[in-house]
């Protein structure tokens, strides 16, 4: 069921077993799926089947991140994250486009990459000619081990075969490009790989050694733009001139992590703040997507260098442009989505019903959360407002309990001073004397 209405004002200052109801309510969740976030705890006899030498659960905080609209419709986004200001930035961020209708999404079809390594070879370039020349065949054999996925419309697509040259010699790699639907797929192209090796073996005369899918999916890319009105980025909601040096200064970070790899992987980890903590709430494989998204700002583009995923521009009417493009190998069919009782909550709560549309929220929140970094950067520095949020922490590692945690969190922001482990000591010596 898709909610009606992400902005919920009020929703951060609920406390957490309001915030469920309310969740609830607006989503239409089972008493299962509230019981799964309350409970914060995975069956043991689940974790034990999940992986191997099982002792135990790690349990982590489970946020939302209201505001957002992608294409038309409205969605409350769940994050897994232990980092404060994550989610209240997405949120701010989400919020500050809704004039502008929000995010707008134009996805590839979920075609991933299956890689098949063939060495010994006499002549690649015979091999490569004798693979492609045989396409029809192999992807007959490619699509009759997943019937029920062709019938749905996925399977096997196309062959690629080229050549690289390796500390091993020359070898061929060929490619099946495999529409996964609504997996993310690595079953069913793993197992097309490994079936269709002994014929590849036959066509080329060479050795398979690595049948594997590839993390790095370029033919499967989300791609998320949004739009921000100088009023929209200033503090105050309607200050042109101010919203306007607000978005210079975004412009001029952006550039900055364009040009410079060492800028580009902190600015770049800012969007994975967001994509990775949807992943992990939604049951993805967050390593899978973290690995192909560096490696596509690194290779994708036919950049010369590491660089940002996403782009920022001003449009002609000076408000700020922003997009992000990037591999989204997500799935709703399979692995932990379809076992996690928390996952499966945080999916109901999205009201997502493909992988297509999985990826576009992830990829929208991984476009405000960079957009809340940078503004940051370029108007108050980034420790302002994250160590507000992370004052309560701070309060708790210096020794406050219970009620003390806030009176102490209090005096410190009255104080005015910067937010430092010294003046929340200072402030819980003070309370408790």
């Amino acid at each position: 069921m898709a909610i009606e209405d992400s902005r919920m004002p009020g929703f951060h200052r609920l406390t957490p077993k309001e915030r469920r109801e309310k969740l609830s309510e607006v989503a239409g969740l089972t008493e299962e799926h509230v019981k799964a976030w309350e409970s914060g705890t995975l069956d043991m006899g689940i974790a034990d089947r999940m992986i191997e030498n099982v002792i135990g659960t790690y349990s982590l905080p489970i946020g939302v991140a209201t505001n957002f609209i992608i294409d038309g419709k409205h969605y409350a986004i769940p994050f897994v994250v232990e980092e404060a200001s994550v989610v209240a930035a997405a949120s701010n961020m989400a919020k500050r486009c809704l004039k502008s209708g929000g995010f707008r999404s134009s996805n590839d079809d979920p075609i991933m990459i299956g890689q098949i390594q063939v060495v010994g070879l006499k002549d690649v370039g015979a091999a490569q000619s004798s693979v492609l020349s045989s396409k029809d065949e192999i992807i007959e054999l490619c699509n009759e081990v997943d019937p029920i996925l062709v019938k749905f419309g996925g399977g096997c697509k196309d062959i690629e075969a080229r050549s690289i040259d390796t500390d091993s010699g020359s070898m061929l790699i060929v490619h099946l490009l495999v529409d996964c639907r609504d997996a993310m797929g690595a079953n069913a192209v793993n197992t097309m790989a490994e079936t269709v090796a002994p014929k590849i073996e036959e066509l080329t005369g060479g050795t398979v050694i690595l049948r594997i899918i590839s993390n790095l999916a370029v033919h499967r890319l989300a791609r998320i733009s949004a739009t921000f009105t100088p009023e929209e980025m200033s503090d105050s909601g309607n200050d042109h001139v101010q919203g306007s040096e607000v978005i210079n200064g975004v412009i001029q970070a952006f550039h900055f992590a364009a040009a410079d790899p060492f800028r580009a992987t902190t600015h770049n980890k800012g969007i994975m703040n967001a994509v990775s903590s949807v992943a992990i709430a939604c049951g993805q494989d967050w390593r899978a997507i973290e690995a192909g998204a560096h490696a596509y700002a690194a290779f994708g583009k036919k950049n010369s260098t590491y660089g940002s995923m996403t782009e920022w521009s001003k449009d002609q009417n000076g408000n700020l442009v922003g997009s992000i493009e990037m591999p989204m190998a997500v799935g709703l069919v399979g692995g932990a989505i379809r076992i996690h009782p928390g996952a499966k909550a945080n999916v109901a709560l999205l009201g997502v019903e493909t992988a297509d549309e999985l990826g576009k929220v992830m990829a929208s929140a991984g476009l405000a959360q960079n957009l809340g970094a940078l503004r940051a950067l370029a108007t108050v520095g980034i420790q302002a407002g994250h160590m507000k949020l992370h004052l309560q922490n701070m309060a708790a590692t210096a020794g406050a309990v219970d009620d003390e945690i806030e009176l102490v969190s209090n005096i410190v922001k009255s104080s005015g001073e910067r937010i430092t482990m010294a003046a929340v000591i200072a402030a819980l010596e003070s309370l408790r004397s």
